[in-house]
């Protein structure tokens, strides 16, 4: 029994660590483009490659690992028909999705929208197109949502009852 629950601790820990890894940078994304646009404009193009980076190297792989150990998880406390563990299945279904489908290629279009502005600025001053100005909509709307879901979930996952 003792290893049986050491073993559920580990994934439990790994679960936890793993969303934080995951997710955690993601509440950063707007300073670190704030600061990158105040700084210079033509950090932009740089900055959606770093982006969609950690989108594919970090919360993708991060978010196979929360799924996996969740999996692990709810069958070893037999608490599939919970709420907290339907959400979260959910949940990481949705961010799976729009992270591949949205955040990655628009990130993408962003960079080359920027980059394109920035040479045709020259070596003036670059102005932003709607373009790209309509792509970063896009980023900031699903980011934010993508974060509220991953805060909901946090939540629901701290103070369920596993009834």
């Amino acid at each position: 029994m003792p290893i049986a629950v050491a073993f559920y601790e580990v994934v439990l820990a790994i679960h936890v660590m793993a969303a934080i890894l995951a997710f955690g940078v993601t509440f950063a994304y707007p300073i670190i483009f704030a600061v990158g646009a105040k700084a210079d404009l033509r950090s932009l193009p740089v900055l959606h490659k770093v982006e969609y980076s950690i989108e594919r190297m970090l919360i993708n792989p991060g978010l196979l690992l929360v799924v996996a150990a969740g999996v692990y998880l709810a069958s070893k406390l037999h608490q599939w028909s919970s709420f907290y563990v339907q959400w979260g299945l959910g949940v990481a279904i949705v961010i799976g999705a729009l992270v591949g489908a949205v955040m990655i290629p628009t990130a993408k279009k962003a960079e080359a929208a920027a980059a394109r502005d920035i040479a045709a600025a020259g070596g003036g001053e670059p102005q932003m197109s709607a373009e790209y100005m309509a792509l970063t909509r896009r980023l900031t709307i699903v980011g934010s949502t993508l974060s509220l879901l991953v805060l909901l979930t946090v939540y629901f996952m701290v103070t369920h009852t596993g009834a």
